[in-house]
């Protein structure tokens, strides 16, 4: 089941929603979700990749991997929002278990500081 944990950039102010743990909307829709997420160059390759893997195996190959994504989409969506530069920005106990689930730091939130100090 997924779990929801915002996220904030600390130079943009842009807060967006970060996903880990199973997704059952990627098992039921395949690369979609990474579309609707505007994860663009994740729908197309990976799109292309599932009809390929599907045509070469007459659709075995596509079941398994529908099934591999879904427990790997949400965690690496996330962890692709934090490369950008994205921090947790939720409660403190809700950050905890995202940043254990994902496998990265804990990271404060940098505050901003007067320009003429």
């Amino acid at each position: 089941m997924a779990q929801k944990i915002l996220l904030k950039h600390p130079q943009t102010g842009l807060v967006t929603t970060g996903f880990y743990g199973f997704s059952w909307t990627t098992l039921f829709f395949g690369f979609f979700p990474a579309l609707f997420r505007k994860d663009f160059l994740t729908f197309v390759v990976g799109f292309a990749i599932y009809t390929l893997v599907a045509i070469i195996t007459v659709g075995l190959g596509a079941i398994v991997a529908s099934i591999a994504w879904a427990f790997m989409y949400n965690k690496y969506f996330t962890r692709k929002l934090i490369a950008q530069g994205y921090r947790l920005a939720d409660a403190d106990t809700a950050n905890q278990l995202a940043a254990s689930a994902l496998g990265v730091s804990l990271d404060p939130m940098p505050t901003a500081t007067p320009a003429n100090v």
